[in-house]
């Protein structure tokens, strides 16, 4: 278990594990009154969190499945990411891809936060690369 230094900025209580096997952490929507979201609308919605990761570790901020299986709505740039460095409150960019308006409620769940290790990529310039079977097929060259 990683510790990750958290400034909680809500009235609300941190986030937490639904289950002993859970991947990710509910994030609440921090707003002062219902928030409609139209349909094909987007919207950033504060948090109230502010984090201070450990090097070489990002968060990645991914859609509820209930949302957007029940409602249509879904984080467009899933999954988010929040660098190492960043010291800002933890915003998620909601789309609302249903027919129909959706209201979020103060402090309704509204994305998962999900804890990542990455490493930096380091560059090696080359003219050939290794060959393989797909090769440079390209999207859906390995079937359906």
């Amino acid at each position: 278990m990683i510790q990750v230094q958290v400034q909680n900025e809500s009235t609300y209580e941190l986030p937490s594990y639904a289950t002993i096997s859970s991947a990710g952490v509910d994030l609440k929507a921090v707003l002062e009154v219902p928030l409609v979201l139209n349909p094909l609308e987007r919207k950033v919605v504060g948090t109230g969190l502010k984090i201070a990761l450990p090097e070489g570790f990002e968060a990645q901020v991914r859609p509820r499945s209930g949302l957007a299986a029940k409602h249509g709505v879904s984080v467009l740039n899933a999954p988010g990411t929040i660098d190492a460095d960043y010291r800002g409150e933890i915003g998620v960019i909601l789309v609302n891809l249903s027919n129909d308006p959706f209201t979020i409620e103060p402090g309704e769940r509204i994305a998962q936060l999900v804890l990542a290790r990455y490493e930096q990529i380091e560059w090696k310039l080359t003219n050939i690369l290794s060959q393989t079977n797909r090769g440079s097929g390209g999207f859906g060259s390995t079937g359906k």
